[in-house]
Parts: structure tokens; sequence; C-alpha cells
């Protein structure tokens, strides 16, 4: 858990959410905080353990330990872009999420779309920016109007985005997504329902899990919105069930296109009853709070099966 990006406290929550609720008597658990300076095991007596990341082990003055499974409950870099997923990959070491490729096409918003659209799945107009690059906001303004969403094209839990209504916002905007990325994706604003769904692998085989409408007191779907409560979360949705059909049948679609492993969340804003994907998470919250685990509830499914069927999956 933790991470080197602004979520690093997003991911220490959910962290400790799963070792609370994997079983003691099952699990030999060890926590490893990964930050930009050390990766370490804390002791009981607060003592910090670096981890030898020629094998990912740690070295206990009882024994060497290596470990069977990982557990990855880090959101952004380097946990959710793919990189750990490939030094995991190199090392033999199962994990929890999904594949690098997957993780560094999904994380990737503007590669992501791209992929998909071939595949008839429905996106916002877009047009892309990278940092250095001369920005002719009125060219933005012709392909995607008025008001639009700026965002970082890499980033995630809404850090870097802004909706802009006039020209003249333009530069805040950019400014923000460009603290957390060099690549910005701005986006045609879509009017409709917005929707999570989550999607997993469970006992073998892709489960579409109850999806989750997103109603937000903000402007939009922002960091405040998603983690200080100024949102309202309904599980299941209230949408109809053409709707709720072509949503579960698009998000099992992306999946299995990708070859998906792990937990996924796909985000979608309706126009009429055709679901427009926004982005797909595959490392999502997994706090008490969080959606994932509020779709896994309301499917009869327990956080700590939940956890523990990401283990057994993995250790396939």
């Amino acid at each position: 858990m933790g991470g080197y990006s602004s979520e690093y406290n997003i991911s220490m929550k959910s962290g400790t959410v799963v070792q609370t609720h994997l079983s003691k008597e099952k699990f030999n658990l060890f926590s490893i905080t990964i930050t930009p300076e050390s990766w370490y095991y804390k002791t009981e007596k607060g003592e910090k353990i670096e981890v030898n990341k020629h094998d990912f082990s740690l070295d206990l003055s009882t024994a060497k330990v290596n470990f069977d499974c990982v557990f990855n409950a880090i959101h952004g870099t380097p946990g959710e872009d793919g990189l750990l997923q490939a030094y995991f990959e190199l090392l033999g070491i199962p994990q929890t999420s999904c594949g690098s490729y997957q993780a560094a096409l999904t994380f990737n918003k503007r590669d992501l779309l791209s992929t998909l659209k071939p595949y008839g799945i429905q996106c916002a107009t877009s047009y892309y920016l990278n940092k250095g690059e001369p920005m002719d906001y009125n060219a933005i303004v012709e392909k995607v109007g008025l008001p639009c969403f700026v965002k970082a094209n890499r980033a995630g839990s809404s850090f870097g985005i802004s909706k802009v209504y006039k020209i003249e916002e333009f530069g805040a905007a950019l400014e923000n997504a460009f603290k957390e990325d060099d690549e910005v994706i701005i986006e045609s604003f879509l009017e409709g329902t917005e929707i999570s769904v989550g999607v997993i692998t469970y006992k073998g085989k892709t489960k579409v899990l109850p999806m989750t409408e997103i109603v937000s007191e903000n402007d939009f779907f922002d960091y405040s919105a998603k983690y200080e409560g100024k949102s309202q979360e309904i599980t299941p949705a209230r949408i109809s069930n053409a709707q709720e059909q072509n949503a579960a049948s698009i998000s099992r679609k992306i999946y299995e296109l990708l070859k998906m492993t792990g937990y996924s969340r796909s985000e979608f804003i309706f126009q009429g009853n055709v679901p427009y994907l926004l982005e797909v998470n595959t490392t999502p919250g997994l706090t008490e709070e969080s959606i994932l685990p509020q779709q896994a509830q309301a499917a009869g499914i327990s956080l700590t099966e939940l956890f523990e069927s990401a283990i057994d999956e993995a250790l396939k």
C-alpha cells in the first residue's frame, strides 16, 4: 500500500481495511508500505525493515520471508499503472490485480479510449494536449464545446480534473492537470446519469456487480464528492432495465476484451440508454465506504470473501 502519487493516503486506508478483513488463520500478513524513498515493513515494535527489491523479500531477525502472493492496494503509480505488475511478473510472484499491459493501458485514459473505440464502445468527444505544446483554446472549443472537462491523462481520485465553462478558465484548469501528469485529455461535457460498474473474477468466472449511481452535490464527482461525503452513491442504481443490461454487457465486454483479471470499476454516463465510457480503474478504493466493496455487499459478498477471492484467483 502507499505509492508515489497523490492517492497515497487513500491507498493506505484501502490496505489497512484489506488487512483487517483477511483471515489471520489462513494468511501470514505483512503490510508493505511503498514510498519513493523506501519500501518497508513496520514491525509491531515500530522497527522499519527494508524490502529486498532483488527478490521482494524481508530479512527478519528470525527468518527470511518470501511471499506467496501480493495483495495490491496501491492506487495510482506504481501499483495501478503497470510498473509493480511488471516487476512481480518478472519475479514470478502472483499478485491480485490485472497484468502489467492491462494496468498500463487502463491507467492511460487516452490510450484506453482509443483502443476500445473500434469495438463500438461509446465515449465523449476528446482533444489531446501535452505539456509544452502550443495551446489553441479556440480549436479545443470548436472540437469539444463548452462546458468541457480538462483531465490529467494518468491520475486517479479526480486529481487534476476541472470543469471549464469559459475560454478564460483553460489556463488554470490546464495548470491543475499538469500538476499530476504531462499529458492532458479534454472531453466534451455529457449530461446524464453517471454510474460505476464493478466487474471482478469471482470463483473463476467474470461477475458484474450491482451498479452504483453517482449523485454529486458538487459540480461533478470530484475529490470532495468522492471522499468527503459530498455525494450520494446509490446501489443498486436507479436506472431502467435497458440501461442496466446495456451497461452490464459493455462492462463485461471491456473486461473480457482486455483480458482483465482482478477487480475493475468502469465509470459511465448515459446518453439515453447508451452508456458512454469515462474510464476504467483497476485498483479501485477498498475501504468500507468505497464503491466496489458497497457493490460486493449488495451482491451478498462480504469484504472477507471479496478480498480472499482475489488471492485465490491470483494463486491459480
